[in-house]
């Protein structure tokens, strides 16, 4: 392992700031820690309220991530008052949380993290606490103990695994005294500890610790025969991924029970060499690496065997089948393990391996299945790394449940925002690159969604998924380049959206074009072309829809945008009018079909969005003026004049009515047509 450690950038750092780059150091080496896992700390002075000079321990708060903390990240203690705990013989978690919220110097700092205690019963000014999957792969390997003494001889002390807290940390802090000559403490099932007199002794000691269980690995598994190289054609890829795509939507429905979940597909080599080893299902089922990975992966991987031919109704049943099983066996698990007070969490699986197709990973949006993904890619490589050692090994399931329902860990997840009004739920929007489809895509995401971005645009597509990742800080939208009159490229796009996502619950059929001519002046291409993008793309995209959706079995939701000209048609836009009628006709028709699906199908109508459209092209604007006998100055003007309430509509109008059919607050609606057109009296539905 290489050290990321810089002189000439750690010399213009003091105190503070130093731990912080030492954190991120650390944090940025995922063979180090995970999202959010390790800790780091440092011991030094500081004036309390009352300007008293005070020894003090910052540690790193309570669920943040050491890839990306700040100084207002790491928490101030009174180390003196922490030390007074030493004399105890135990403790427990309650009463020691509420003694360390007492000695935290500043209020506005975050909870301290459970380890605090740990770090300052260490004597050394710098502690640092790290998952590493290399030290993690001797612990979790068979006489993990006369393991590491063979590595490390006697300088490394082994603490057998006891979940974390006051006594812990007691046993760190005896093991420490009675040999403080120590280079590390490794804790097993749990990672390692080091530490120093400077931020750079201690980081370059975890550093030269992994780097000696990297070689002492690498030498094991290079003599093992077990893994093999993968060499895949393009067809065989091609044959996996569709298998994924017809298995998605299914299992997406199936875990959607509780509550909707996104569902994340990986085929990397890693994964296929994984779940196509012949012991990946018993050895999958051993649990996971470290007990901190439980909140993301829960105990154990769902394993669904699927047999080699297998037709989509008979892919149903067995994903079913698999699921409920699962199910039932994490209630039997809780019920089993559980301590008294504790309510069960939802038993749905976080992991899904597939042999032959990869593996599937859940979450209530694109970060936490991320979040399960990458934990259990590195669990993959440990339980490789264990079982070519020896054999691998885990804490027990009762170990597991005590620490999967341990209220200290579980605190972690009530620090995450509360969740938006359409969150876990996956939308395609078409003509996305179009002001309307924009406004659309933004306010969708704005609620929570995970958007699918199409349009024949890709250039415009892909700034605008880059903008909007930005805005959230997550990869919550994809640009998918889509044709909608493309039968074929269609049905592509959808496919790509599924293997992103895992499903789709919303569907905007916003892509159209105009032309503008008297029906004895349409040329015959420009008719086709209206109906080929207006009518037949609504056709195809909403086929391709209400595939999913019944597959997915948990409902669905298609918003239509249309126009005011379905109810009140105009002079010179005969092609435009008759190929939105023809999309108004079929949705009303996908409303009829899809009841009995749960799907809901609804119509907006704008009139006259003018800003930002590319609908509205020079040539458009021209036609339309003409049409209307005023000047091309005097459009906008026009169309807002002749509506009731003499207002510009404008593509957020038209978002928010979208919004409006895509959420629950109209989950009793289906087939209905909203104008958004300031009251032309002509367009009223009736």
């Amino acid at each position: 392992m290489r050290s990321q450690w810089s002189n000439q950038v750690a010399k213009t750092f003091k105190k503070l700031d130093l731990l912080v780059y030492a954190s991120r150091a650390i944090g940025s080496n995922p063979e180090l820690v995970l999202w959010g896992g390790g800790n780091s700390s440092m011991k030094d002075t500081m004036l309390d309220h009352v300007g008293r000079k005070t020894r003090v321990l910052w540690i790193k708060g309570s669920g943040s991530d050491m890839r990306t903390i700040t100084q207002k990240q790491f928490t101030p203690l009174r180390l003196d008052e922490l030390l007074v705990l030493w004399d105890r013989k135990e403790m427990s978690d309650e009463s020691m949380v509420a003694y360390q919220t007492q000695c935290v110097l500043d209020l506005t700092a975050p909870k301290p993290s459970i380890e605090t205690l740990l770090h300052a019963f260490l004597p050394p000014a710098h502690v640092y606490h790290t998952h590493a999957d290399a030290i993690c792969t001797l612990t979790d390997t068979l006489d993990s103990s006369k393991l590491i003494h063979t590595i490390y001889g006697d300088d490394v002390a082994v603490i057998p695994y006891i979940r974390p807290g006051f006594l812990l940390a007691k046993q760190v802090g005896e093991t420490y005294r009675r040999h403080p000559t120590l280079r590390a403490i490794i804790l097993d099932k749990h990672g390692l500890v080091t530490w120093g007199d400077s931020p750079k002794v201690a980081y370059l000691e975890t550093i030269k610790m992994v780097s000696e269980a990297e070689c002492f690995i690498g030498g094991r598994v290079r003599g093992s025969s077990r893994r093999r190289q993968r060499r895949e054609g393009i067809r065989l890829v091609g044959a996996r991924r569709f298998r994924a795509v017809q298995l998605l939507p299914v299992l997406r429905g199936a875990i959607s029970k509780y509550k909707r979940m996104l569902v994340t597909y990986d085929d990397s080599e890693l994964v296929m060499a994984f779940v196509d080893d012949p012991r990946a299902k018993r050895l999958s089922q051993i649990g996971p690496f470290t007990p901190d990975h439980l909140i993301h992966t829960k105990p154990k991987p769902l394993f669904l065997q699927l047999p080699k031919e297998c037709t989509a109704s008979a892919i149903d049943r067995i994903v079913q089948k698999a699921v409920v099983g699962y199910e039932k066996e994490y209630v039997k698990y809780f019920e089993r393990y559980k301590t008294p007070g504790v309510t069960m969490l939802d038993p749905i699986p976080r992991i899904i391996l597939v042999p032959g197709v990869g593996l599937f990973t859940t979450g209530k949006d694109r970060r936490a299945a991320r979040i399960a993904h990458d934990l259990y890619c590195h669990t993959m490589r440990v339980i490789f790394n264990a079982s070519a050692i020896n054999s691998y090994t885990a804490i027990s399931s009762k170990e597991m449940c005590n620490f999967e329902y341990w209220p200290m860990e579980n605190y972690k997840l009530t620090l995450a925002p509360s969740e938006k009004e359409l969150s876990r739920r996956i939308a395609l929007v078409t003509g996305a690159a179009g002001a309307i489809g924009r406004a659309i895509a933004e306010r969708l995401v704005a609620a929570g969604v995970s958007v699918v971005l199409t349009d024949v645009n890709e250039t415009k597509l892909c700034t605008l998924a880059s903008k909007l990742n930005k805005q959230v800080g997550e990869e919550t939208a994809v640009a998918i380049p889509m044709d909608v009159s493309n039968e074929k490229n269609v049905a592509e796009a959808v496919q790509k959206a599924i293997l992103v996502f895992g499903g789709l619950d919303i569907v905007v059929s916003n892509a159209g074009i105009a032309r503008s001519a008297s029906v004895d002046n349409i040329q015959l291409d420009d008719w086709a072309d209206s109906f080929a993008v207006n009518a037949t793309g609504h056709f195809l995209i909403c086929r391709e829809a209400m595939r999913i959706f019944k597959r997915q079995g948990i409902g669905g939701n298609i918003v239509v945008v249309a126009t005011k000209n379905v109810l009140a048609p105009g002079k010179d836009f005969g092609a435009y009018s008759a190929s939105k009628a023809a999309q108004a006709q079929l949705s009303r028709i996908l409303a009829i079909e899809g009841g009995e699906f749960g799907v809901r199908v609804n119509m907006v109508n704008p009139d006259g969005v003018f800003e930002g459209s590319d609908l509205w092209s020079g040539e458009l604007r021209n036609a339309r003026a003409k049409a209307y006998g005023i000047r091309v100055s005097d459009l906008e003007r026009y169309c807002s004049e002749r509506n009731l309430l003499k207002v510009r509509i404008s593509a957020q109008d038209v978002a928010e009515a979208v919004l409006f059919f895509a959420s629950d607050r109209t989950s009793k609606t289906t087939g209905a047509m909203l104008p958004i057109d300031g009251g032309v009296k002509e367009a009223f539905p009736r």
